[in-house]
């Protein structure tokens, strides 16, 4: 999973969607429910490589970064929050414990076969 530290690195998704399924993980380091979605992220992390390209977003410590997606891809700013990005657009987002991992890997398979 890559860091996404600079408002660049939402430039550098937003093309890289174009040929691949991009995942962003938006974390709050100060917030037990972002640490245990975390958790349950990072414990499917081989099953959710083979479908997209994955992305760590510390939010406190870049919310300029937060911001420019909420802004870029016009879903309300969560925490914590999952971003699907294809093409250059938000298809799906997930927050708190709605977060679930075998659900995004679900979602982009099923994208996949239509």
């Amino acid at each position: 999973m890559e860091d996404l530290n600079d408002t660049n690195g939402v430039s550098f998704i937003q093309a890289q969607s174009a040929n691949n399924w991009v995942v962003v993980f938006k974390h709050s380091t100060r917030c037990s429910i972002s640490s245990m979605a975390l958790s349950r992220f990072t414990s499917q992390l081989a099953e959710l490589k083979k479908v997209a390209e994955l992305y760590y977003l510390d939010l406190i410590k870049f919310r300029n970064v937060s911001n420019e997606l909420a802004q870029v891809y016009k879903v309300e700013h969560e925490s914590p929050q999952v971003l699907i990005i294809k093409n250059g657009t938000c298809v799906y987002n997930a927050s708190h414990m709605s977060i679930k991992p075998t659900d995004i890997v679900n979602f982009i398979l099923a994208a996949n076969n239509n």
